[in-house]
């Protein structure tokens, strides 16, 4: 953790999906300060109707994209807004998905929720002034 995922209505080359994963991966680990070795980050290609909301009662559902974002608790709620937007500009610059078809959600966990065998086991829970 923190696994950045991304649910998406159609299908993108594989090019753009690693541009995205490393815009996604790099700006996470910048702004919330956090190793990017720690970063999953995946894009699940659910296909035409695969995702869908409808905007108003009695209104026609229209194709939409959802990122959920599984991080470590504490962060503050205005720097998880500035993460969201941010990411979002990513989705919205290399995938083309707009605004406002997107929406992002928020998981938090402790620390001992997150596995890493590769980083000697549970991530340490997030403090601040973390680096």
């Amino acid at each position: 953790m923190p696994y950045l995922q991304l649910d998406v209505p159609r299908n993108y080359s594989v090019a753009d999906k690693k541009r995205l994963a490393e815009a996604m991966g790099e700006t996470y680990a910048r702004m919330m300060s956090v190793d990017i070795r720690r970063i999953s980050v995946a894009i699940r290609e659910l296909g035409e109707g695969g995702v869908w909301r409808i905007p108003e009662i009695g209104g026609e559902a229209v194709p939409v994209s959802l990122m959920m974002l599984d991080i470590r608790r504490g962060r503050p709620a205005q720097l998880r807004m500035e993460v969201a937007k941010a990411l979002c500009a990513h989705c919205k610059d290399i995938l083309g998905i707009p605004e406002d078809r997107l929406n992002v959600e928020f998981t938090q966990h402790d620390g001992d929720e997150m596995y890493h065998p590769t980083l000697g086991g549970y991530s340490p829970d997030w403090k601040p002034g973390e680096a």
